[in-house]
């Protein structure tokens, strides 16, 4: 079955989805990625790559008057995360063929199939696949984001409408990038998932399948199916923030190296057709924003592994590999 997967991005997140594209291609094989592109430099970018695993969804073409509606009172991040629960549907609706798609975000990055993630979820028998954030005890932030994480959610066609319908209309209702009332954007409506719909969600129980910067110090990485980038962002063409957490040595190695390579390739792929390099600032919250077009040397590597620690800026430099 060719595996569907569906993200969220603007132009200055084309590195960040380019190099979810190569991971896929290289880690999954036969998929398809679809794009819900925030602007038209977006969806100009992908146009012009005409990438074969890449579809397309023009988001003056999809938004509902619904959405129009709320969307004057949500700002770009709250009106991302009010998409959310809708980019599932956008794709059953856009092809009738597709039984099963997964939402993604643009900065996760594969190291190898999602098989046995998938296996979970056919073998329980229900309808909606939801991940743990799986803290580590010193980056506990369930209280404020939730107990799980909107990076990578999959949704059987037809049997897991009674969740992502409920979850469409919440997102309308309220989603905010605040903590109120027990809530926090798109993500907090799902820590009670597992009890109001015990027979349609499943949570992923080997949890070392999905890392992420927060759980790095919990979990080796070698046993990770894909590396959730949060927070890393480039800060200018000569340097890279690599985000709030501190990073351990391996997964310097392991995960940001190749990572950065990636995006460098990405950057090169996005220059070729005319489309310049967007530096992204350094703030605070659960947006990520696209990172390097560099590649990360030697000596960068060396600094990145002295200055590991949260919100240190890492300089790149220019020379081979």
């Amino acid at each position: 079955m060719i595996e569907h997967f569906v993200t969220i991005f603007d132009g200055r997140f084309l590195p960040q989805g380019l190099a979810l594209r190569r991971s896929l291609t290289r880690s999954v094989g036969s998929c398809k990625l679809w794009v819900v592109c925030m602007d038209d430099l977006a969806h100009d970018a992908l146009s012009r790559l005409d990438l074969p695993n890449v579809t397309t969804l023009k988001l003056a073409d999809i938004e509902t008057p619904e959405l129009r509606a709320i969307r004057p009172s949500r700002t770009f991040v709250e009106y991302c995360w009010t998409l959310t629960p809708w980019a599932p549907r956008f794709v059953f609706e856009a092809d009738s063929s597709v039984e099963r798609v997964t939402y993604i975000d643009a900065d996760l990055w594969f190291r190898r199939r999602p098989d046995a993630i998938f296996r979970e979820l056919e073998q329980s028998g229900k309808a909606v696949l939801i991940t743990d954030h799986a803290f580590a005890p010193e980056h506990d932030h369930s209280y404020i984001s939730g107990q799980y994480c909107v990076q990578f959610m999959s949704f059987v066609r037809g049997a897991c409408e009674p969740v992502r319908s409920w979850w469409e209309a919440r997102c309308l209702e309220w989603c905010h990038a605040r903590a109120e009332g027990g809530l926090f954007g798109d993500q907090k409506y799902l820590d009670d998932w597992p009890d109001r719909f015990p027979s349609l969600v499943h949570v992923l129980e080997d949890q070392e399948l999905t890392l992420a910067p927060w759980n790095l110090t919990r979990f080796p990485f070698g046993r990770s199916v894909f590396h959730h980038f949060h927070g890393l962002r480039l800060v200018s063409r000569t340097a890279v923030n690599l985000g709030s957490y501190a990073i351990p040595r391996p997964a310097m190695r392991g995960l940001y190296r190749p990572y950065l390579a990636d995006l460098n390739d990405a950057i090169t792929e996005l220059e070729r057709v005319g489309i310049p390099f967007q530096a992204q600032a350094s703030a605070p919250g659960f947006w990520s924003r696209p990172t390097s077009a560099l590649r990360l040397l030697r000596r960068a590597i060396r600094s990145a592994l002295r200055q590991s620690d949260s919100g240190k800026v890492v300089p790149l430099r220019s020379g081979t590999d």
